[in-house]
């Protein structure tokens, strides 16, 4: 399955990382950055938390399942179209294997852009963790299919003591009630099953009836105009994580406006 393949490629990726500079050198530097910026605001969950659906606009320049959707990749400007276009967040891939990703574009796009940013990456590990704060990541992505209820809570903990916001992803019930159970504040459910790639935007719509209100909701994947806004805004959506729509768009501005019904 793809996803293991995903999980194996990153392991294998931490582990070269941890050759080049050890996990306690990481961890002790995430640690002292965290320890300069007082006390924690946790910027990504107070922007979903805000009236109405918030949108995380994602730079992306592949997929496992699209291959290259953007040959043309200024990450950079994509990011600053994002901002004046509205985005109230931005999520950024580092996996460089499938999703031709790179931590150098989290890097730049969280020093230039005022906007909290999301590391989609395949966190298989604390390492990548302690690694996003020291790139100025605002939020990680934990994804429940790849870890155990226990691993979840742990890495929470992790994101907990650095300041960083964790999305926990979902894609069925089973997954869902994993992630709540580990303490999730913030659940993401993945229209997108990562094992097959189909896409069904009413797995979102199903999956938040089951989620308590207190608890801050992302719709990811598949969503393609306003009108699919709609129907996640009227089934109590609190944030879009959009991709692919946005990437393949030739004004991406203009595209967030028309997904906002502007």
């Amino acid at each position: 399955m793809i996803l293991d393949d995903l999980a194996a490629a990153s392991r294998a990726r931490v582990a070269r990382k941890k050759k080049e500079l050890p996990l306690e050198e990481v961890r002790n530097r995430a640690e002292k950055l965290a320890a300069g910026e007082g006390r924690f605001a946790f910027p990504f969950e107070k922007a979903i938390a805000k009236k109405d659906v918030r949108f995380i606009c994602e730079v992306k320049k592949a997929s496992p399942s699209k291959g290259v959707i953007a040959e043309d990749f200024p990450y950079l400007d994509i990011a600053l179209d994002y901002e004046s276009a509205g985005a109230d967040c931005i999520s950024v891939l580092t996996e460089p294997d499938y999703f031709k990703g790179d931590d150098r574009f989290l890097k730049e796009i969280s020093n230039t852009v005022p906007l909290p940013t999301l590391r989609k990456d395949f966190t298989v590990d604390p390492y990548l963790i302690y690694e996003a704060k020291l790139l100025g990541a605002s939020c990680v992505l934990l994804i429940a299919a790849l870890l155990d209820t226990d691993a979840i809570r742990q890495y929470k903990a992790v994101c907990d003591g650095l300041g960083l916001s964790a999305l926990v992803e979902a894609h069925d019930e089973r997954e869902l009630y994993s992630a709540l159970d580990a303490g999730a504040r913030l659940v993401g459910v993945n229209n997108r099953d990562l094992r097959t790639f189909t896409v069904d935007i009413q797995n979102s719509i199903r999956l938040r009836k089951l989620v308590p209100e207190n608890i801050l909701f992302v719709a990811e994947s598949g969503i393609q105009d306003a009108g699919d806004i709609q129907v996640l805004r009227d089934a109590g959506v609190d944030g879009v994580l959009i991709g692919e729509t946005l990437m393949r768009s030739s004004d991406k501005a203009d595209m967030i406006r028309k997904l906002k019904g502007i």
